[in-house]
């Protein structure tokens, strides 16, 4: 697979697929594959019930999203298929999940997971991670996971990279005191860059001490479909874990 067009919810895809975008935001094509006919079904009854509404108010306590309301809450950035949101949501039931996910096909995937597991603790996002960021509540994210992103890694679409100056910034305005930060990635470059953006901004500090610490994965994390790929192929990623300060 090239990873100049990596689609989370199309492993196959190429560059060459990627149709218009956006002017700005940090995704390619929105839809890959036709849905199967219980796919659309999902889409077009289950999603509603699941779908925040970033057109209405902020809500003043995101755990008041779900019911019971959560503990604390996290947002996945771009789940893919979904693999590591599903562990999550089913390992921390207590805890409240937003996943964010442009590509039909990944939103389709992850809601007959949703139907067939009865989870109830999962909300979701089906556009621009940036625009969901802008309407968070401050202080409101436990942690934020971007896992194996699209790295773009033409010079001329590194614009399109979701680790930026401004996403930092509205990574670190909606994380609490404490907040995590973990970011995924089997591209030295990406993992390069997002260590340069994230040790120039004060709000965050890398929290590795030692190699095992960035090399190895977390003890409770799920590896993704495209993790496992990746390590078959002989691809090396790095787990790299950043804390909130102030």
């Amino acid at each position: 697979m090239s990873i100049a067009g990596r689609d989370p919810a199309d492993p196959d895809a190429s560059s060459d697929d990627v149709a218009a975008r956006p002017h700005g935001s940090f995704f390619g094509r929105r839809k890959g594959h036709r849905l199967r006919a219980h796919q659309a079904e999902l889409i077009e009854h289950l999603l509603p019930r699941l779908a925040l509404d970033i057109g209405g108010p902020t809500p003043s306590d995101l755990a008041e999203l779900f019911d019971p309301p959560g503990e604390d809450v996290r947002l996945e950035i771009g789940f893919g298929g979904g693999e590591h949101l599903i562990a999550e949501a089913r390992a921390f039931p207590n805890l409240g999940f937003i996943g964010c996910e442009p590509y039909v096909n990944g939103m389709a995937k992850i809601l007959a997971q949703i139907e067939a597991h009865n989870i109830g603790n999962i909300r979701l996002f089906a556009g621009d991670a940036a625009e969901l960021l802008a309407w968070l509540p401050a202080r409101s994210l436990a942690r934020i996971d971007l896992i194996h992103p699209d790295p773009w890694p033409k010079r001329r679409h590194w614009k399109r990279r979701f680790v930026q100056d401004a996403t930092v910034a509205a990574m670190a305005r909606v994380l609490k005191a404490g907040g995590e930060f973990r970011f995924v990635s089997d591209i030295a470059d990406y993992c390069a860059w997002t260590l340069a953006y994230l040790a120039r901004s004060a709000d965050f500090i890398w929290t590795a001490e030692r190699v095992s610490d960035w090399r190895l994965p977390w003890a409770d994390y799920t590896m993704t479909r495209y993790g496992r790929k990746a390590e078959r192929e002989g691809r090396v990623a790095a787990y790299l874990q950043f804390r909130k300060v102030g």
